[in-house]
């Protein structure tokens, strides 16, 4: 065994270990870790920007593009945001030891299902270093241990930020072994953590579609998808056109290079005339290359051509497809074609075109009047998430507390026998 291999099946070892101790510790103990997480994420601030700084720089030096920098990119507001997360989920309650859904059989017996940490989860992330952060939370608030493997990219953001992890996680008297960020760039350790089937539970890739497919044909332990965001928003016939083109431009442009910015725009024929120019017009005005199907340009002449290939992709830049639809079948065909699963959502002040959008639209999030950006842990309540997963196996949309519990059979008795 090389010695990265070695050092990675130790830190996955120790995770096992500290996740038999976090399962029984109290909420009190686990909260007073992410004050104290969130407190030395504060104070270490200046070095995890000068550790930020030099990634930012190797980034540029790469070429990286303007989107993919700003998902890199910290700032103090960034990280007091990274620990304001932490102390959101103090306040959040502890799904570890709950009793759901009981119920007495015929025979007096009382049954229900108790939430239990999964144990240990592995996770594997490119770009934002914040999810360093929030994941090491959201782990440690629902009991489980993590071990934490992010891009080459982020390497000294994510060892910087790593480093005040542990001081908060030591601080509360939690195992050390807790929460884990795999101290290389080398991309070997990827191979060696996915191999770790012995003391590993879970793994969450956290990324492009190639990141997710790659991790899933190399593991035998069982991977929670995150695929990509090919995030559509269908302006339909009886759209106010003035909250259309808001949330249009919002899905968009607020930050192109997240999972859940709009890729396609679909408007329906009868709403096009009016409001392909405007919207055209605004998104242009924030730097988007909108690119148009023939009935698009037929409206909007001087749009570049989409091909095939722009239906379907995520550009996670302020690049844009247009397609006019004929009709709200046609748009729910589109997004079953081309979409992701991820988030799609529908304009309209039809009441039944709306509940048959959120019926027939099989996505992680579907919405009414809303953007997708608020496909996220921290907007839908749950504080801030792990991953959103685009596969309704175990969890679907944004990732929590709850989702990273488990829930095993309990039974409540009062000396009842089998006949």
């Amino acid at each position: 065994m090389s010695d990265l291999a070695d050092r990675v099946e130790r830190a996955c070892r120790e995770a096992r270990e500290a996740a038999g101790v976090l399962g029984h510790t109290s909420t009190d103990q686990r909260n007073r870790a992410l004050k104290a997480i969130a407190e030395a994420l504060v104070q270490e601030a200046a070095v995890i920007l000068d550790a930020n700084a030099e990634d930012l720089r190797a980034a540029r030096e790469r070429g990286t593009s303007g989107a993919l920098l700003d998902r890199l990119a910290l700032d103090r507001q960034r990280i007091q945001g990274m620990a304001q997360g932490l102390r959101e989920l103090v306040a959040l309650p502890d799904p570890v030891g709950s009793i759901e859904d009981l119920r007495t059989r015929p025979n007096g017996l009382l049954v229900g299902r108790m939430r239990i940490p999964l144990g240990v989860v592995a996770m594997i992330y490119e770009a934002r270093p914040n999810v360093t952060a929030d994941a090491a939370g959201l782990c440690l608030k629902s009991g489980n241990a993590v071990v934490l493997r992010g891009g080459s990219e982020a390497f000294r953001s994510n060892r910087a930020i790593g480093e005040a992890i542990a001081r908060g996680v030591t601080a509360a008297g939690l195992p050390a072994g807790a929460v884990q960020v795999l101290d290389t760039p080398d991309r070997a350790a990827v191979d060696a953590l996915l191999a770790q089937d012995r003391f590993v539970d879970l793994v969450i890739p956290r990324g492009s579609a190639g990141l997710v497919r790659s991790v899933q044909s190399r593991t035998r332990i069982p991977v929670l998808a995150h695929a990509e965001g090919v995030c559509h928003v269908f302006v339909d016939a009886s759209a106010d056109l003035e909250m259309a083109e808001a949330i249009a431009v919002n899905a968009k442009v607020q930050r192109p290079g997240v999972c859940n910015a709009m890729e396609t725009l679909l408007v329906h024929q009868d709403a096009a005339d009016t409001f392909l120019p405007r919207v055209v017009a605004a998104m242009r005005s924030h730097g988007v290359e909108v690119r148009g199907c023939p009935e698009s340009r037929a409206r909007v002449p001087d749009l570049r051509p989409a091909v095939e290939e722009d239906f379907g992709k995520e550009f996670l830049d302020l690049i844009l497809a247009l397609r006019v639809v004929e009709s709200l079948e046609a748009a729910v065909a589109h997004i079953r074609r081309y979409g992701s699963r991820h988030t799609d959502a529908i304009v309209t002040r039809d009441h039944a075109a709306a509940m048959r959008f959120l019926r027939e639209v099989d996505s992680s999030l579907v919405l009414v009047n809303a953007s997708t950006r608020f496909n996220d842990g921290a907007q839908l309540g749950l504080g801030a998430e792990i991953g959103i997963s685009t596969t309704p196996f175990h969890a679907f949309g944004p990732m929590g507390l709850e989702e990273l519990t488990a829930r095993k059979w309990v039974a409540l008795g009062s000396g009842q026998v089998r006949e």
